[in-house]
Formats: structure tokens, C-alpha cells, sequence
């Protein structure tokens, strides 16, 4: 019962991953992206193998990616802007897709080595 669909903080290695290059918006796919929808912006990840610190800020509607201490993409859920890119994305089959006040929080890869370290969830 359930899906592991939702909103998507990407976690991948820009210059060595093909899916970066891919997407339903141009570079939506890429690191610290909300993933096939908006393109973080002004991102500066770590040098390969040292760790990058990521943070989801998510308070009512408004959403916020950090990358390295720098806030690289916010936005809102619940607003026409928002769900146009839903519409037009191939989250469109899922009703309610971003709207979802609750949920679970799921770790994915995709047959690459990824490791994480120190997960903190916070209530706000």
C-alpha cells in the first residue's frame, strides 16, 4: 500500500551521472534540484569524496534546498505556478501530487554508491 512518489531533493553527481542531463525542465534533474521540476540555481558542491550537506526547509507551502549552506531554489506549493509544472511533468497521473501535508521520507539511489551521514529531522 503506498507510493514512493513525492517531492524530490536530487542527489547526484552532475558531471558523471546521464540522468543531469536529462528532464522534463531544463537541468531539473540536477544536484540540490527539485527533481523534474525546477533547477536549483547557484549551487557549489563539494570537491569529489568530501561531503556535501544538504537541507530541506518545508514549512506550510513555502520550500527551501540548501547546498552547502547556501539556499540554491525555494519555492511554493499550492500556487497555479507550481501545479503547471506538475501538470506538465509526468507527476500529472498522481492526484494531489505536491499537496501532501504528510508522508513518509524515502532515501533513493539508482545502483550508484551514495552514502549518508548524520540525518536530523526537525519539527518546525
Amino acid at each position: 500500500e503506498g507510493s514512493a512518489i513525492g517531492l524530490e531533493y536530487q542527489i547526484l553527481d552532475d558531471e558523471r551521472h546521464p540522468d543531469a542531463k536529462l528532464g522534463n525542465h531544463e537541468g531539473s534533474r540536477t544536484l540540490a534540484s527539485l527533481y523534474d521540476l525546477l533547477k536549483a540555481q547557484g549551487k557549489k558542491p563539494s570537491p569529489m569524496g568530501e561531503w556535501n550537506h544538504a537541507r530541506i526547509v518545508s514549512k506550510g507551502n513555502h520550500v527551501e534546498h540548501w547546498l552547502n549552506g547556501k539556499r540554491v531554489l525555494q519555492y511554493r506549493r499550492n500556487t497555479p505556478q507550481f501545479q503547471q509544472r506538475v501538470d506538465n511533468s509526468k507527476y500529472s497521473v498522481w492526484p494531489g501530487f505536491g499537496k501532501w501535508t504528510e508522508g513518509n521520507i524515502l532515501l533513493q539511489d539508482h545502483g550508484n554508491e551514495v552514502s549518508f551521514r548524520n540525518i536530523f529531522i526537525k519539527r518546525l
